[in-house]
């Protein structure tokens, strides 16, 4: 059986119980980097051999899904977060499934749900892109056109690249349109960046050097938020 595990994106005390049993009680863990899974598995004495899984190597989706095939319950996480959410996984899971293999996936960290829930933005329905295409033009057409279904969009992306995602923004979407970005989130550098496009802009390049990996959620100006709660099917 497939296990879809998240793993902490900062903070260990973020993992799940559940988590941990699965990781324990997994034969193999098919992770993104095998060090960087080891010092988790180290951290709470979990004793698992690792597979490498590379999703744009064949041979290696096919070797796990050879491990599932023989009856073997394999744990997939990646670095950090949800995997198959802008991470590594979902062709594993697509092939699985494909084969019949069972699989499920544990609830736990997500960096896109941990930001829209600290923003304040309204609440219900948004739209998350996770990283932007590298080109302004693609990336300023895909920001447009999710920003006018109303809703919040969440983008993530680089500290290195972060200012022109906002300076992309201002000129896309408007100069005051409201932002938060969310920085190192549930890590000792925690910061939430409340304001305006181009007001957070400026913030950042005030700074001597941008670090940290960042969730930017884009809200919609007041006046156009809903204050009602969302219908409920019951």
């Amino acid at each position: 059986m497939l296990f879809i595990v998240p793993t902490p994106m900062g903070n260990l005390q973020d993992i799940t119980l559940r988590a941990l049993e699965t990781l324990k009680n997994a034969d193999f863990v098919l992770c993104e980097d095998t060090r960087r899974t080891q010092i988790l598995l180290t951290h709470f004495g979990i004793s698992k051999p690792t597979v490498r899984y590379n999703e744009n190597d064949d041979f290696s989706v096919r070797r796990c899904l050879d491990l599932l095939k023989q009856g073997k319950n394999c744990a997939l996480v990646s670095d950090c977060g949800t995997p198959c959410i802008s991470d590594p996984g979902w062709k594993l899971v697509r092939e699985a499934a494909r084969e019949g293999i069972a699989l499920t996936s544990l609830p736990g960290p997500s960096a896109a749900a941990c930001a829209l829930a600290g923003a304040g933005f309204t609440g219900g329905a948004f739209t998350f892109l996770g990283f932007l295409p590298r080109k302004p033009g693609k990336a300023a057409k895909l920001l447009a056109g999710a920003y006018g279904q109303k809703h919040p969009v969440i983008v993530y992306e680089s500290p290195f690249r972060v200012i022109k995602l906002l300076e992309l923004a201002a000129k896309t979407l408007g100069p005051d349109t409201p932002v938060v970005a969310a920085r190192e989130i549930s890590k000792v550098y925690e910061e939430w960046i409340r304001g305006t496009v181009s007001s957070a802009a400026e913030d950042l390049k005030k700074r001597k050097k941008v670090q940290g990996e960042f969730v930017v959620v884009f809200g919609l100006p007041e006046t156009e938020q809903e204050d009602e709660e969302p219908d409920l099917p019951y």
